[in-house]
């Protein structure tokens, strides 16, 4: 079969160019931006003529420099207009460097944009993620979210037919980046973008980021994927990739520890870290685990294309939000999984904050370091059904860019070339270089451990931190002995009127609650004036405050300073003892221990024991009560002392 997506090869097989080998360029780039511009009735005149700036697509290129330094309001989230279809889009954003034990100052290469509107229309909006990888995988996504909103606005038929230009544009990029300086032999970057236009949503993928979007169904709230992530564990990506000349096999297959003739994945729930990627016909490159991307000139050559899927949806009512993230994300959270937690909070900056906490939290559970995490939430607030009677039906259009059409009625996503509507890739293995980390801390002790209290705490600084801990994202599923390891961890910090405890720009490492005293977040915004510094929020004990909670898990620089109004008390947690309560003996680690002391157990493998260990519940008993109450019950259960273990 040739490239099905494809205009140019269908019923050929897809021989892209040759792949070349540029030389390398040390290119370096700024600080991801961000773009979020301000309503079209802005400054320069944009209040003016539409109809003009809408014939001129250099107009909408002008925008985009100028907003590109912008960032979100203090809140976090920020709401626009969609005039044609007479309602509003809230949307936040999170992009969290990934977290890499051997290269702790490696840049995040994800990168994100946000255009409100997308050139000069009002009734457009914009939304993109950008996962780059290799060597220049930074520098390719910056390149690619820049050109790519050029390449579509510059488009003729964009305003027409937003299927061909998003088609085009995603090639063009491509072609582009192929001829940049840049190299991107072995470097490159996933795309997905959705454009909002009036009541319709264009899906553009290419790579395996995902986009997702909430339908109600009764009292339920279902996901349904707008995209298929593009990986060999797609049959149809597969074969198509074979017929351009690319082997597939897993690491464990290349070191000679597999079969290399014997297909050894089975489906993307249930990979265990070893996925299967392309290489070339006699080399041990480039290895890639998805089948499509921008860039990648080397792996081009084997059936890596630009070439985009693109799904239309007209929205309804029924749709209260979309997501799109990176594979981050997705490698250990299914798209349900994702859309009951922004279900669950009515601010798209805490839905933000919710998932990559628990992505963060997983990775470290899975594996020795975490993926570069982004993900941008979009609320959809006002939408009623159309005029004159018209309801519009969920009706999820696959349209690849060849001369095929393909419309479903219903809320489920095209069945056709092997398009699932279900999106399979959840990991719950551990990975090989967890489960070697593991074994290393069982056989010579080599584990975090948690510093000595500086400060002794009464029990009442005791409960007010457990309080103000009290079902905060980051501490939810924290057992009962990682609690007080936690607890034990807070360092006492005294301030004075005027201290400033973290500063605008600067970079933190402690998460704070407030034990006393009062304090302001501000920050330096810019106006017509210049820089001018204003008080956002407060922070008291009564209030039962903390912030720092990002500082956790990355340095990225601080949007806001927190200065003391009076004397107080601080209780800090470092990032450093967070991470370690995180991987250390008291959490899966213990587990581990106490299952291989266990004669009847003491054979397994840490994988095996790992799976027992996750079915390990913690139950405390007070002293004097009854665990039991009958002799047989003692065969189906393991205790350990001072808590007692159940296999559930």
């Amino acid at each position: 079969m040739g490239c099905v997506y494809s205009r140019v090869c269908i019923g050929e097989v897809c021989t892209p160019r040759d792949g070349r080998v540029k030389e390398t360029q040390n290119v370096r780039t700024n600080e991801i931006a961000v773009f979020s511009p301000e309503s079209s009735n802005g400054e320069d005149g944009e209040d003016g003529d539409q109809l003009n700036q809408l014939r001129d697509p250099e107009a909408g290129i002008t925008r985009l420099s100028r907003v590109s330094s912008q960032f979100l309001p203090p809140d976090g989230s920020r709401t626009v207009k969609v005039p044609s279809g007479n309602y509003e889009l809230r949307y936040s954003y999170l992009s969290q460097r990934g977290y890499y034990p051997d290269a702790l100052d490696k840049a995040n290469q994800d990168s994100f944009c946000i255009h409100t509107p997308f050139g000069t229309n009002p009734d457009d909006h914009f939304f993109g993620v950008f996962d780059g990888h290799g060597e220049f995988g930074a520098q390719c996504s910056q390149f690619v979210k820049r050109k790519l909103c050029e390449n579509l606005l510059r488009n003729s038929r964009f305003q027409f037919d937003a299927v061909e230009a998003c088609h085009a544009a995603f090639l063009t990029t491509n072609s582009q980046l192929h001829a940049d300086s840049l190299d991107d032999s072995m470097s490159g970057t996933t795309a997905i973008t959705v454009l909002v236009r009036g009541r319709t949503i264009y899906v553009v993928n290419s790579g395996d980021s995902r986009a997702v979007i909430a339908e109600k169904r009764g009292d339920e709230i279902v996901a349904v994927d707008l995209s298929i992530d593009q990986t060999p564990f797609r049959e149809d990506e597969l074969e198509r990739v074979k017929l351009c000349g690319a082997r597939v096999l897993t690491l464990d297959q290349i070191e000679g520890l597999k079969n290399p003739d014997v297909q050894c994945w089975g489906t993307e729930e249930g990979d265990d870290g070893d996925p299967p990627r392309l290489w070339v016909p006699n080399g041990m490159y480039p290895g890639t685990a998805f089948t499509r991307s921008i860039g990648d000139s080397i792996a081009e050559s084997i059936g890596v294309v630009a070439t985009p899927e693109i799904v239309v949806l007209e929205l309804t009512p029924d749709n209260p939000f979309f997501v799109i993230a990176s594979d981050g994300v997705f490698e250990f959270l299914s798209s349900q999984s994702v859309i009951d937690t922004v279900a669950k909070f009515k601010d798209p900056r805490d839905a933000c904050a919710a998932i990559v906490a628990e992505s963060y939290r997983l990775w470290l559970q899975y594996e020795t370091r975490t993926d570069d995490i982004t993900i941008i939430v979009v609320h959809v607030n006002g939408l009623t059904e159309t005029s004159a009677g018209q309801s519009v039906s969920s009706a999820a259009v696959l349209r690849p860019p060849v001369p095929q059409v393909v419309e479903v009625t219903g809320s489920e996503s095209p069945s056709i070339y092997s398009w699932n509507s279900k999106n399979q890739r959840v990991r719950h293995d551990l990975s090989r270089a967890r489960l070697r980390a593991i074994e290393s801390s069982l056989e010579n002790g080599q584990v975090w451990v948690p510093p000595s209290p500086a400060h002794r705490k009464t029990w009442e600084e005791e409960a007010h931190i457990e309080r103000a801990l009290h079902d905060h994202f980051l501490f939810r599923k924290l057992t009962d002995s990682q609690c007080h390891v936690l607890l034990d961890c807070m360092q006492r910090v005294e301030v004075q009127p005027g201290a400033v405890v973290v500063k605008q720009g600067g970079e933190g490492d402690c998460f704070y609650v407030v034990g006393s005293g009062e304090f302001e977040v501000f920050a330096t915004q810019e106006e017509n004036n210049g820089e001018v510094p204003r008080v956002l929020h407060h922070y008291t004990a009564d209030k039962l405050s903390s912030f720092g909670e990002l500082a956790l898990m990355y340095n990225k620089p601080l949007q806001a300073s927190v200065r003391a109004v009076t004397s107080g008390t601080l209780w800090a947690l470092r990032r450093e003892d967070f991470r370690g309560i995180l991987m250390s003996e008291f959490s899966n680690l213990s587990s581990l221990k106490l299952l291989r002391s266990v004669d009847l157990l003491s054979r397994l493998t840490i994988l095996q024991l790992s799976h027992i260990a996750d079915s390990l519940s913690e139950v405390s008993f007070s002293d004097g009560q009854s665990v039991v109450k009958k002799v047989d019950i003692l065969c189906k259960n393991l205790f350990a002392s001072p808590h007692i273990l159940f296999l559930m």
